[in-house]
């Protein structure tokens, strides 16, 4: 089955982008490690130890998988994001994405047979944003975010592991280019220089700080982080590429 056909289906199914990688491993691995051993998971210890090892190959995760089948659906509103970021101002996105790779699974068995599948979304030990990029759909920008060209970085990602051999897709280039807007806008310099482009550290990181961090705040970065209660979008709102970026008429994105 050739990527185009995928990615017809996938539209069908909901998804403004999608692609397909091969279900093996990556060089972004190394540099998954290296944010580990630099502590910058902060408090998210379930991103290290066994489950942080099984992403180093999805077949650890799905041992039939033979191909990862990304998607990427469209979240951004209108009107700036205030307090909350835009991703969490509708349906919880796990169940969104989670019923449409569902559909989409059912449609590919229709077109081309049985086959075996796990659905993932954000919760499994995958390296998302490497095999989304892998499969074309963005590349990581500076604020480590998977950025696409008329679309921005206002989409949040899902997989499919599929025991079918598919043709893949292959990434685009970077095209941040000299552009540091993302990172001087960072309320808390998060974003932070690595070997290859940048890396965001989790104990600064607003997002981490007020959705993944147990425990008070530490009492240097409560002054900057403004009005942001659950998440943050600053990263993603003075991104050149989210200018004029599609909105979505998912009512599934409503706010609430």
């Amino acid at each position: 089955m050739r990527p185009q056909t995928v990615k017809m289906l996938a539209a069908e199914c909901g998804f403004e982008l999608a692609g397909v990688a091969a279900a093996e491993p990556l060089p972004d691995f190394a540099r998954y490690q290296e944010w580990l051993v630099a502590g910058m998971a902060g408090g998210m210890s379930y991103l290290a130890g066994r489950r942080g090892e099984a992403r180093a190959d999805p077949r650890a995760l799905f041992p039939a998988a033979r191909s990862v089948i990304c998607v990427g659906k469209l979240y951004n509103v209108e009107g700036e994001s205030r307090g909350i970021s835009r991703h969490a101002r509708g349906r919880d996105y796990h169940h969104v994405v989670g019923a449409g790779l569902k559909r989409l699974a059912e449609r590919l068995r229709q077109a081309a047979g049985p086959f075996q599948g796990k659905i993932c979304v954000d919760t499994a030990p995958l390296l998302e944003r490497s095999y989304a990029r892998r499969a074309g759909l963005g590349w990581i920008g500076k604020n480590t975010c998977l950025i696409r060209e008329g679309f921005g970085s206002w989409f949040v990602l899902g997989e499919l592991l599929v025991s079918l051999e598919l043709e893949p897709d292959g990434p685009p280039p970077d095209a941040c280019g000299t552009c540091t807007l993302c990172i001087e806008a960072c309320p808390t310099r998060a974003l932070v220089p690595a070997a290859q482009g940048f890396r965001v550290d989790a104990r600064r990181c607003i997002s981490c700080l007020t959705i993944e961090h147990r425990g008070p705040v530490p009492e240097e970065l409560r002054a900057l982080m403004s009005e942001w209660v659950y998440g943050c979008d600053v990263c993603q709102a003075v991104c050149p590429w989210n200018r004029g970026a599609p909105v979505t008429s998912d009512p599934a994105w409503r706010r609430a």
